[in-house]
């Protein structure tokens, strides 16, 4: 009897001790939200985020995060597998998958730890289109065949198609209907209400598809069992807003004072609100650690932010896709309960990359050779634990959005860009060195966020050693 005793005793530590280090997993990726747009962020903010800000007061804030690239299908590249998007070839995305069958990602380690996989929303990272035309048979390539268990999304943005949802490996209903191209006045070309013509499943309204999402979300967490020996459950969520088309539902036009953008934002923290207020009502929580974060920066003017007294940047130089900090620098919040202190801040330079890392830290397992080699852990940082020497992250490189040859590198408050202009969506994208001028662009960040100051000229001995440093993280392959 006393054995039988000290066994279930040694049993519930052991499953204690398991559920201590997986806890459940939610992470909500939003689509084209800028540094400056939740007001946890910027106090200056004009866009009312409640739920996000509620994230910051119960968990902490990371103010040194960025995107491992400034655009969509570069930045979750890069989140999936802990590697830098530049080290393949993202443009291939529209026909192939972007990640290798052999490729471990965060999923397909979660599930070797026991978890429950599972992604709703934007997957842009590719799938084997053997029929582009119907989108009939098995769409491979996708989530389900790189360490999800379920999968219930979309191929990339709603503003391009075609437009369907896939359950799985296949389409829900093939995009059978054709849908004209749409656009707004007062606004650019792709901003909005802007979406391409193309095909579009009968039964998808693009106005529906961020609510339906969420919808997806709440039935997977209230399906999951919440028992001792339930497995934990990894959610991924990746919102495809407020990347256009905007589409605030009539409970939110209007609302705030930054036209339909500001409105779709305040929709987009009120969807967040109904995943938070699920987890509460389901028990879970207490064990779940949630991260919210956007894949890039915003396409956001600098005559919106004088036409509306909103700097969607957060006083962030560029936009989407750009070298220039607002490409990629992201509002990125982690609150964990009982582990992550609330209301706490981190200027510690991580990128997204680091989420593979820190996770096997977490779970105390070592990550495997040929996993995430751009990935460091900040798990230190969330638990403020001294750093220990692999720990933490140094540097950060990134590519330009529209500009293959634009490379950018971090380190310490120094960041180096290869050339000259945004590289991305700003202008001016690319420039010419004229005689006597800096053919490259170096910012002190730490003291110059706004990167106001080029100071490439005057210290070349910085400039000669964060190439050479750049041009070795290249050329290596990895950089852990």
């Amino acid at each position: 009897m006393l054995r039988i005793c000290l066994s279930l005793v040694l049993l519930l530590a052991v499953s204690s001790a398991f559920a201590a280090e997986h806890p459940n997993i939610v992470l909500i990726l939003v689509d084209d939200m800028g540094y400056g747009d939740p007001q946890c962020f910027n106090d200056q903010s004009k866009i009312a985020t409640p739920n996000i800000d509620s994230l910051a007061r119960d968990g902490m804030c990371f103010h040194n995060a960025h995107a491992p690239g400034p655009l969509c299908h570069m930045s979750r590249y890069g989140l999936m597998t802990g590697r830098y998007p530049f080290r393949t070839n993202v443009s291939v995305w529209p026909t192939q998958p972007l990640i290798d069958a052999d490729q471990p990602t965060l999923a397909s380690l979660a599930k070797a730890q026991g978890y429950r996989t599972a992604m709703v929303g934007k997957w842009h990272l590719g799938f084997e289109e053997r029929s582009p035309e119907t989108y009939e048979g098995e769409l491979r390539g996708g989530p389900v065949d790189r360490g999800f268990d379920e999968f219930f999304g979309i191929r990339a943005s709603t503003d391009i198609p075609p437009y369907f949802y896939i359950q799985n490996r296949h389409a829900v209903s093939p995009p059978t209907r054709k849908i004209e191209a749409n656009s707004s006045e007062g606004w650019s070309p792709i901003q909005a209400a802007f979406w391409r013509a193309g095909g579009i499943a009968p039964e998808l309204k693009l106005s529906d598809v961020l609510p339906h999402f969420t919808d997806v979300a709440i039935s997977t967490i209230e399906e999951h069992p919440n028992g001792e020996n339930a497995s934990p459950l990894m959610l991924y969520l990746a919102y495809p807003a407020p990347h256009t088309p905007w589409l605030p539902s009539p409970a939110f036009r209007g609302k705030s004072r930054v036209g339909s953008y500001g409105d779709f934002v305040m929709m987009v923290d009120h969807e967040i609100g109904r995943v938070l207020s699920t987890l509460r009502d389901q028990g879970m929580d207490r064990d779940t650690i949630v991260i919210f974060t956007s894949d890039n920066g915003p396409v956001w003017y600098d005559k919106d932010t004088d036409r509306f007294d909103h700097d969607s940047a957060g006083a962030l130089r560029g936009m989407k896709a750009d070298a220039w900090e607002a490409g990629h620098r992201m509002p990125f919040i982690v609150r964990w309960p009982g582990t992550v202190p609330a209301g706490s801040d981190s200027d510690q330079l991580v990128c997204f990359t680091d989420l593979m890392a820190t996770f096997a830290e977490a779970w105390q397992v070592e990550l495997p050779a040929n996993a995430g080699p751009d990935s460091f852990s900040f798990y230190n940082t969330l638990t403020r634990r001294p750093q220990s020497q692999k720990n933490p992250r140094r540097e950060f490189v990134m590519r330009a959005g529209s500009n293959s040859k634009l490379m950018t590198i971090q380190k310490d408050s120094w960041k180096l860009i290869t050339g000259l202009g945004s590289g991305g969506f700003s202008k001016p994208r690319r420039m010419q060195a004229q005689p006597g001028e800096p053919d490259g662009q170096l910012y002190q960040v730490e003291v110059d966020l706004s990167e106001t100051t080029n100071l490439y000229q005057q210290r070349p001995d910085l400039v000669k050693q964060l190439s050479e440093h750049l041009q070795k993280i290249v050329r290596d392959g990895r950089s852990r």
